[in-house]
């Protein structure tokens, strides 16, 4: 193959052009070291050797000497935040809103940054209003987010189920069991300052938007309850087993009662049997055995306990075994029966609890919001120490 002159003549060209351009980038690049601040380097050299302390400080420096150094105002500020330092937090992102020199998208972000400092500082009036400023940008769905989260610590349900309506249209993930929940907030609301008529638009709208919504028909019942209609309240509290029957445990003692107070207490006995039967549960076993204590007597419910421990083998099973021998014990045995119980007992105290599935809280009582994690219905309606035997 064969060269042709002119590229000879070429290449001495191409080397000295690439020589050139490789000069221009390194001066380039030197020139804008040197246009640094030392304190800049000094902060690198702090966060190399693990000295964050120290290192911010010398940020803190490069922001005095050159205050275009935009990201490094970010950076700083949403340090101060994650370390508690909320004051300095808000001085540096107010300091960058305030700026008239800052690009829209700069100035957007500050904003939400400053909201999420006055959030971290309880100061959540000023969050909402910046976050309300901040519909149709780029940060929208972050500070519906963050707008949800507030109008649930301040228990403003109506204006929680607006902007979960508008997350679902943003995110387009459904918010349907939040916003269920929402409503039986504003129904409890109304059952517990005694206007249960008005908790029902609210139930309505609750298993409208969420047909599986156990909650609804659990306060369903009780609202029917204090209107004195306690067929009307069972029939509720029956509509969970097409819902979910795992929580029928947690309505068990008012279907007992609903069914006491109309005189018809053996036959809330046989249904709740019934439900045991299909759907075992600790909290079932427990109403079952107070009722059938009362309806048939010491014998039968021995034997009820004497079954289920046999089924299903638990240390929380076996405390109601143990009383109901007592009893029936002798006046004898009877003491050395309540010492066995007692040490169970202390065996059991944190056996007998509820635990969030998202986070891992535990809690004595049910909670359809936990309070650890501020989810909705994590909580499992078994016991500790049921939820780990066998389904």
């Amino acid at each position: 193959m064969e060269i042709e002159f002119w590229w000879l003549l070429a290449l001495p060209l191409f080397f000295a052009l690439g020589w050139f351009a490789a000069r221009i980038d390194i001066k380039q690049l030197v020139s804008e070291s040197r246009a640094l601040p030392s304190s800049y380097f000094r902060g690198l050299n702090f966060l190399l050797n693990e000295q964050p302390d120290k290192a911010i400080e010398a940020f803190i420096e490069v922001v005095k000497v050159d205050p275009q150094t935009i990201e490094l105002h970010f950076a700083l500020g949403s340090l101060f935040r994650r370390r508690g330092e909320v004051e300095r937090a808000i001085r540096m992102h107010r300091n960058l809103v305030e700026r008239e020199d800052l690009a829209h998208g700069e100035r957007t972000h500050a904003l939400y940054e400053l909201a999420q400092d006055y959030f971290k500082a309880g100061l959540l009036d000023r969050a909402e209003e910046l976050l309300l400023r901040l519909d149709g940008s780029s940060y929208a769905e972050s500070a519906l987010k963050l707008l949800l989260e507030i109008y649930e610590q301040e228990k403003e349900w109506v204006r929680a189920i607006g902007i979960a309506g508008k997350l679902e249209a943003v995110t387009g993930r459904s918010h349907q069991k939040e916003i269920a929940n929402f409503y039986c907030e504003l129904a409890g609301g109304e059952i517990m300052h005694t206007r249960a008529e008005a908790a029902r638009p609210h139930l309505a709208s609750a298993l409208a938007h969420h047909r599986l919504c156990v909650r609804a028909n659990v306060l369903l019942g009780e609202v029917e309850t204090h209107c004195g209609r306690h067929e009307a309240a069972i029939e509720a509290w029956k509509r969970i087993e097409s819902q979910n029957p795992a929580f029928l445990g947690l309505v068990a003692g008012r279907i007992f009662g609903a069914y006491g107070s109309l005189g018809r207490a053996a036959e809330g006995v046989n249904l709740l049997r019934g439900y045991l039967a299909r759907y075992p549960s600790l909290d079932l076993v427990n109403v079952v055995f107070q009722g059938m204590l009362e309806t048939q007597g010491t014998e039968a419910a021995y034997r009820l306990v004497s079954d289920e421990l046999r089924r299903t083998p638990t240390l929380l099973g076996l405390d109601k075994l143990l009383e109901a021998q007592i009893l029936e014990a002798p006046p004898e045995r009877r003491r050395d029966l309540e010492l066995v119980k007692e040490l169970v007992n202390q065996h059991i105290r944190g056996l007998a609890m509820y635990r969030c599935e998202n986070c891992g809280f535990r809690a004595r009582q049910y909670y359809w919001h936990c309070p650890a994690c501020a989810e909705w219905e994590t909580y499992s309606p078994r016991r500790t120490e049921e939820a780990k035997l066998p389904a």
